[in-house]
């Protein structure tokens, strides 16, 4: 298996919310095509509503067995990047807990119901890097669907073998 490391940089926005759980609420708001030589926590930009901030670098993986999902995330529309944040509790309030170019592994990042995901827009050079990167490593694979034996009672097996009294079903 080939991989290809691409560093960017993780843009996180703290939103102004009306809720009685919470006054705010994160989400991943970009990714940088290269990581800003700013230090982690930057803010970015700031009005009495929202507040972006630089969280800091990330490695995006690309792995040469995820080529085709590469590809269908390119179909489906504008490329995303899946971003995945984490509240800490403590400062600094969020990490960065990955990002992917493979939409499957954006919805396994899903899973865990104390991560933020959000599908951010893929910038273009980073768009061109996975695009070169498929181009070089995809390897069709058909589909091969599995075929069943056909059941024959004669021949035993199922829900009825066995000795009589051991047998499952009905009558038994």
């Amino acid at each position: 298996m080939t991989q290809q490391h691409i560093e960017v940089g993780i843009v996180a926005e703290r939103r102004r919310i009306d809720s009685p759980w919470a006054d705010h609420a994160w989400a991943p708001l970009a990714v940088l095509p290269e990581p800003p030589p700013l230090a982690p926590w930057t803010v970015l930009a700031e009005t009495p509503e929202r507040r972006s901030v630089y969280l800091g670098p990330a490695v995006l993986t690309l792995h040469s067995v995820d080529t085709a999902h590469f590809r269908e995330n390119f179909q489906a529309g504008r490329a995303k990047l899946w971003v995945a944040i984490r509240p800490t509790g403590i400062e600094p309030e969020l990490e960065i807990v990955g990002v992917t170019a493979d939409p499957f592994e954006g919805e396994v990042y899903s899973e865990n119901v104390d991560d933020l995901v959000e599908a951010v827009p893929m910038p273009e050079p980073i768009a061109l890097q996975v695009l070169a990167f498929f181009e070089a490593h995809h390897v069709e694979r058909a589909f091969v669907k599995r075929q069943r034996a056909e059941f024959d009672p004669r021949k035993g097996g199922g829900p009825r073998s066995g000795p009589p009294g051991l047998r499952g079903g009905r009558g038994s």
